[in-house]
């Protein structure tokens, strides 16, 4: 089945040639057609052009939907390579002991925060995970966003977490979006093991690992690396093992402070190092030449008033950077791509083509699916949205509140 937009406004970030992501000075460049036609069939987009070479692409009479993207601009699907959507209850309660003073911190030396859902995760079934789960995937793909990774981690057990990584693999099949499941089973000690931290990290290395990989229920392994979780030898030791399975690092790193996150990354060649709300010269050095994504989640900060990462710095000093929106029930409770751009934009001094490359390309190296997604590009997958009637792309973080998306199509097919 063949679907061509036509008289498209702007074609937005267009590739001749795969690339793996954009870094430093080359994050301003956008490369866009106007007046533009795009071809996608069976789900892979076939061609793009200039609209007076429309007759070129010989469509025959297999073409079963034309849609006229007149005043329109078309765009990759984002990409949000860290999130936990999949988790049982709310944490609202959370929510007004931070604005009655409560640090992140201290809601979790009181059991609170990862500790909170992974106790009420024991009352969900897969089932229910799974309806949850799907409505929010539902949710963010009409904002825009094609392509996501999902982290374990509100678990904390070896059932629990087997159960959020069994409805992971179930959501890979039946939804449209692209799906990557990462392990978290360090997210944070379960209090039990509070007395004696190396037994939970033993049931990580030598209980849950096992399963998992038998299973094919993970591609990455991650670790909550930082002050109050996880040390960097704690951390070394379990991506240690992770690997002995085939799975690549990705490191929570640098949320609450300069805690050698960033440093364990790189000696691991973590796919991506997250959160960086603490960054300093050292850390910016270290990740220059590497090929670990530094991934900023603007949500997290936002929602729980922590420091905004030092983007400008890094990619002035030549890094590449992604946005990710971190949805999950406590520190950032939405998966709205188009507010992470924004943020991006308005708190994080980043241009709007910066903002946008970081949300597609480099995202989407940062959840490994960079030669799938990301791009308008010939022979990847057909994941893009159609705005409504706009002047041109850089209204789309402007108007950083507004659902500007008409039309969502993923893997070929209009949502």
């Amino acid at each position: 089945m063949r679907i061509v937009l036509e008289n498209i406004k702007e074609l937005v970030q267009i590739e001749d040639c795969s690339i793996r992501y954009k870094a430093g000075a080359q994050m301003k460049s956008l490369p866009i057609l106007h007046n533009a036609y795009l071809v996608m069939r069976d789900g892979i987009i076939e061609g793009f052009g200039e609209m007076d070479d429309l007759r070129s692409e010989k469509l025959d009479n297999d073409v079963l939907v034309e849609l006229d993207c007149s005043n329109r601009i078309v765009m990759p699907s984002y990409c949000d390579s860290h999130t936990h959507l999949v988790f049982g209850a709310t944490r609202e309660s959370e929510f007004v002991d931070r604005i009655n003073g409560l640090s992140y911190e201290q809601i979790a030396e009181r059991g609170g925060g990862i500790l909170n859902s992974a106790l009420k995760m024991e009352d969900y079934s897969e089932e229910e995970l799974f309806d949850d789960a799907m409505r929010r995937l539902h949710e963010i793909a009409m904002q825009g966003t094609g392509a996501v990774e999902i982290k374990s981690g509100y678990g904390l057990s070896t059932e629990s977490e087997l159960k959020i990584l069994r409805v992971i693999r179930r959501l890979k099949k039946e939804s449209p979006m692209v799906i990557k499941a990462t392990f978290l089973g360090a997210h944070a000690i379960p209090r039990k093991y509070w007395d004696d931290r190396s037994k939970y990290i033993e049931k990580v290395i030598h209980e849950m690992l096992p399963i998992i990989a038998s299973e094919d229920l993970a591609d990455y392994i991650d670790v909550f690396c930082d002050q109050g979780f996880f040390t960097p030898f704690e951390t070394e030791q379990i991506l240690m093992a992770g690997l002995k399975y085939g799975l690549r690092p990705k490191i929570h790193a640098n949320e609450l402070g300069l805690t050698g996150g960033v440093q364990v990354g790189v000696k691991y060649n973590a796919l991506s190092v997250d959160h960086l709300e603490h960054m300093g010269a050292e850390e910016i050095a270290i990740l220059k030449g590497t090929e670990t994504m530094p991934t900023v989640l603007p949500g997290a900060a936002f929602f729980l008033n922590l420091p905004y990462s030092p983007v400008r710095n890094m990619i002035d000093a030549g890094l590449p950077v992604a946005l990710a929106s971190d949805y999950n029930p406590g520190s950032s409770p939405s998966g709205n791509m188009n507010f992470m751009m924004a943020m991006g934009c308005l708190k994080y001094n980043m241009t709007p083509e910066e903002a946008i490359n970081a949300t597609t390309i480099n995202s989407a190296y940062a959840m490994g699916v960079e030669g799938m997604c990301g791009s308008i590009c010939r022979g990847k997958m057909g994941n893009l949205f159609i705005t409504k009637e706009l002047p041109g792309y850089t209204n789309i973080p402007y108007h950083y509140a507004s659902n500007l998306i008409e039309t969502v199509i993923l893997d070929g097919e209009i949502i």
